[in-house]
């Protein structure tokens, strides 16, 4: 839907985004996660046309030559405090160019969908940090966009709240939306997102659609009843892909292999084995391994 062409941002000396090359595919979630700082609201900004890169071209693609329709919910909310939920809501279908005639129906329409009708009458100043994410999550939808850009759509709710959310994105998926969304939430996005893009410095360390990424470098761990620290240099000596963590030894890689020389040695070595796993990458570790 929307390709990255070597892409640039710079903010006088700072780099936010260097040479960076990516595809949104249409129909997808696609989670953005990186530490503070890697660029995730720069790349978000680009897409909505908030600023222009400073080298390279954001375009569409799949033969495109109109960008598609986006609804934005930034990280940090910031709403006219003295409008009613449905008169704020009126407003922004104003500026997508909704007519009169159709008003009413697009806002009851957005409201419905993220559970805020109720709300409707209330203003903005009195609504807590959940709904006023609700909210920002139903001007997105406003006009009925191809394309929604979720800065941080569970930034500071409860896990009620974010469920509620995370509801919402399946919803949409369901619908046809793609979605880029940018998040801290590892479950959410283990969750929710079907395509994964890791940022760090401004770079692309990761991309991968979630279900390869999360069946990624399997491992063998086999926990034992005691810490190893004693079996730590000699486990270190077989290979370098053993990983020795409290009462568990870690296989990856070529080691996977080397699982029943292992078994032999913990046992001579006065161990009882207690259990023996083979397990994938976690969304965590697999982050954790490409930010460090």
């Amino acid at each position: 839907m929307i390709e990255f062409k070597q892409v640039t941002k710079n903010y006088y000396s700072l780099t936010a985004l260097r040479d960076v090359s990516l595809s949104i595919p249409r129909g997808e979630v696609l989670g953005l996660l990186g530490p503070n700082g890697a660029g995730k609201t720069t790349l978000i900004k680009l897409i909505a046309g908030i600023i222009n890169p400073t080298r390279g071209e954001v375009v569409p693609a799949d033969g495109r030559t109109t960008w598609p329709s986006v609804g934005y919910k930034p990280e940090r909310l910031l709403f006219p405090g003295h409008l009613a939920v449905g008169q704020y809501l009126e407003l922004v279908a104003g500026l997508c160019n909704i007519g009169r005639a159709q008003m009413d129906t697009v806002v009851l329409e957005s409201l419905a969908r993220v559970n805020l009708l109720p709300a409707a009458n209330k203003q903005i100043k009195t609504l807590s940090k959940g709904m006023r994410q609700r909210l920002g999550l139903a001007q997105a939808l406003i006009g009925d966009p191809e394309l929604l850009l979720l800065d941080e759509p569970s930034s500071g709710l409860d896990p009620e709240g974010q469920e509620e959310i995370q509801s919402y994105i399946e919803e949409l998926r369901g619908a046809g939306k793609t979605i880029l969304m940018s998040t801290h939430q590892l479950p959410e996005v283990t969750r929710v997102c079907t395509y994964l893009v890791i940022l760090k410095d401004g770079e692309v360390l990761y991309r991968n659609p979630m279900a390869e990424a999360l069946t990624l470098q399997p491992h063998v761990a086999i926990q034992v009843d005691r810490p190893l620290d004693a079996a730590r240099p000699l486990l270190a000596q077989i290979h370098p892909d053993i990983a020795v963590e409290g009462n568990e030894v870690v296989l990856r890689n070529e080691s996977i292999a080397m699982r029943r020389q292992i078994l032999s040695v913990l046992i001579n070595q006065g161990y009882d084995i207690v259990r023996v796993e083979q397990r994938r990458m976690t969304l965590a570790e697999l982050y954790a391994e490409a930010v460090q």
